[in-house]
């Protein structure tokens, strides 16, 4: 069954065959109309958790402690955007809270780390122990999209991101970044956080900047353009929500 939400006026315009549609096949709610209609194999919804009926959960909680850096990252792949974050770092925190938002994913970010020294060892673990939290979530990437593509601007600001779940860990960075910090943030780190990530959610990345002057806009449209790929890629594909994307058979 397919779901679709309209108003009365769009949908007959648009689709004419639907007005001829029984009045039992149409629920009214107020100025929006869904119409309900069988498909021939098996029920489906273009916006409807039932989609994922027989899947795993996509959600995981990785802690990962050295003697640098104490980080526990929990995920829920198919939430809402709920974040709470807080790495002693506040610029990645602002960026990490652009993926919760724009990725729809509800992301849990504790971390202490020596940043007494600098910001490098927390900044780079935090990514290597959120990779490890979306690659566990993401289990045999069964039913997911798995390639995901976005270009997002802010300003005069303009980044694209191309990426694929794909098994194999490729990093493409092709930023730009004028300043050598934005704030306290060193901004050779955005780099290093996307290294991480890449290398241990097993995700092929390209990161290209397509305009920018201002140092804060590159990097957060591109962790905008980020999560919005991401949200793409790990979206469930109805026509083979039960199905590993690969020609192969396996991720």
């Amino acid at each position: 069954m397919i779901a679709i939400l309209t108003t009365p006026s769009v949908l007959a315009r648009r689709w004419g065959w639907a007005k001829g549609m029984s009045q039992r096949d149409k629920i009214e709610t107020g100025p929006v109309v869904v119409f309900a209609m069988q498909t021939q194999d098996r029920p489906l919804s273009i916006a409807d958790p039932a989609l994922r009926e027989g899947l795993a959960p996509r959600r995981a909680s990785v802690s990962r402690t050295t003697g640098e850096t104490d980080v526990r990252v929990s995920l829920n792949l198919d939430g809402t955007g709920q974040c709470t974050v807080n790495t002693g770092i506040p610029f990645l925190d602002h960026m990490l809270h652009q993926i919760s938002s724009h990725g729809l994913i509800d992301l849990d970010v504790q971390a202490q780390g020596d940043i007494h020294i600098d910001d490098h060892h927390t900044n780079e673990d935090v990514g290597i122990t959120l990779g490890m939290a979306m690659h566990q979530a993401l289990g045999d990437r069964k039913g997911m999209t798995r390639f995901g593509h976005f270009v997002a601007p802010l300003d005069e600001s303009l980044v694209q991101v191309a990426l694929d779940f794909s098994g194999r860990p490729h990093l493409s960075y092709g930023l730009i970044i004028p300043t050598e910090r934005v704030g306290t943030y060193d901004t050779q780190l955005v780099r290093e956080f996307f290294v991480a990530v890449v290398n241990h959610s097993q995700m092929t990345l390209h990161l290209r900047q397509l305009d920018g002057l201002n140092s804060h806009h590159i990097i957060e449209a591109t962790f905008k353009a980020f999560a919005r790929a991401m949200r793409m890629a790990v979206e469930v594909d109805p026509r083979r929500a039960h199905l590993i994307p690969s020609s192969k058979g396996v991720i």
